[in-house]
């Protein structure tokens, strides 16, 4: 049974649960924290982490970098394994507690301790794009292909909006902090980081109670789960390859998401040490990137049944063009905050597009996880190189500046990329797309 309403609003408050995640721990608040203590005896960015000299910045860029990377080693395993033992549910419970728990243990980070936060940030990031995959394969196993876009969209934006609401929380918090018995100002960023793992494991127990486990195509069959695994995983990808316009559409997602991601990974740190601006209006930028990205995915959503998938995707990757052209000459605060509000437009809508589009190119299959686990790899091996140039650019000519230009070839690329796929209305003929080559 698909579109039971209980089970589609269950889904969507993973969404709810996690996207705290994305907001207060990658966007805002602990970058804010972070810059400000991840420092060296002296006061300065460049510091020690296990016997290297690096600048905080650049660390932070790299944390991403290989807690992706490791994600995209481990994703198709466990996707395989979930599939083939019908335990998808039990593998989305164990990242999401692991990134739980890493978040709350961020309460304990002070400038002594930044080892030890850089490895809780990195697990954190690991169990959260680690149960996202899981999160995802569930769309075309709850919902029918007609509904997917207007599903993905309202999971993007209960994931918004619900991170909008702890975070004004948190705010309340940090800048009225004699309302708690005047608190430090550390204290209280540190008590953000702690009620970001509660929150996340207190709202996920909705989902967790609702969705399906999974069916389990190893039923009555023996033999190493591990072993059939990653046999599952070579028929997944074998039958990938008689999806042409699937496989143009991973290609095409791979490189303009190097771009999107990379830009919601590191703009509150180009805004903090590019320019200089202080801690406040820079949450302030996010909270209203996140407001303006609930209205961006249902418009993108309602602009993709007008005109098709693809022409929807290529209008949100021309207008990332134009942020990122104008990125390289902002200068002041009004202007960063003009250009943080046309992020939040397409933000919503490419990464809702993005995950509905995949949905409806691979065929109709109870091994939704393993098909799942390609669109992650694609997502989180597409962070990883996008973060890492990023993050070279800066290191080589010292200017984030020049690392946003790399940014806009990606998505220059991906524009191009995205052309070679026939838009139209997918949903319609599964078959009558895929015959096209």
């Amino acid at each position: 049974m698909k579109n039971i309403p209980r089970i589609l609003t269950a889904w969507t408050f993973y969404d709810w649960a996690n996207s705290v995640h994305s907001l207060v721990i990658v966007s805002s608040i602990f970058p804010v924290y972070f810059s400000a203590t991840a420092l060296n005896e002296a006061g300065g960015p460049i510091i020690n982490f296990l016997g290297i000299s690096i600048k905080n910045s650049v660390l932070f860029s790299y944390t991403i970098s290989f807690a992706f990377l490791f994600t995209a080693l481990l994703s198709p395993i466990c996707t395989a394994v979930a599939d083939y033992s019908g335990r998808k549910k039990a593998f989305m419970k164990v990242f999401c507690y692991t990134g739980a728990v890493s978040c709350s243990l961020l309460y304990f980070f002070v400038q002594e301790t930044t080892t030890f936060a850089v490895i809780c940030f990195w697990l954190s990031l690991i169990g959260w794009s680690g149960s996202i995959v899981f999160y995802n394969s569930y769309l075309p196993d709850i919902a029918t292909e007609d509904q997917y876009d207007r599903v993905s969209a309202r999971g993007f934006s209960m994931g918004y909006l619900g991170s909008v609401l702890l975070m004004i929380l948190n705010l309340v918090v940090i800048l009225k902090r004699e309302w708690f018995g005047n608190i430090s100002e550390s204290m209280a960023s540190r008590l953000a980081f702690l009620t970001v793992g509660l929150w996340w494991i207190g709202f996920a127990q909705i989902p967790f109670n609702r969705l399906p486990d999974g069916t389990k195509k190893g039923a009555g069959k023996t033999g190493n789960y591990l072993l059939n695994g990653f046999k599952e995983l070579r028929n997944v990808w074998a039958k990938l390859q008689e999806r042409p316009l699937a496989k143009r559409f991973l290609v095409s997602f791979f490189v303009y998401n190097m771009a999107v991601q990379t830009v919601m990974y590191v703009a509150t740190i180009f805004g903090s040490d590019e320019l200089k601006l202080p801690g406040q209006s820079l949450i302030i930028t996010i909270l209203l990137i996140q407001l303006v990205a609930i209205p961006g995915a249902y418009g993108f959503s309602r602009l993709s049944e007008r005109i098709g998938n693809t022409y929807a995707l290529m209008t949100a990757v021309f207008i990332w063009i134009g942020v990122c052209a104008c990125a390289y000459y902002v200068q002041t605060e009004m202007q960063f905050f003009i250009l943080a509000s046309v992020v939040g437009l397409v933000m919503g809508g490419i990464q809702s597009l993005s995950r509905s589009t995949y949905s409806k190119l691979i065929p109709a299959t109870t091994e939704t996880a393993s098909y799942f686990s390609f669109y992650d790899v694609t997502e989180k091996t597409s962070i990883v190189f996008g973060t890492l140039v990023y993050g070279l650019i800066e290191q080589i000519t010292g200017s984030m500046r020049n690392s946003v230009l790399a940014l806009l070839v990606f998505f220059v690329l991906g524009f191009l990329l995205l052309w070679r796929i026939p838009s139209q209305k997918i949903y319609h003929t599964r078959l009558e797309t895929e015959e096209v080559s």
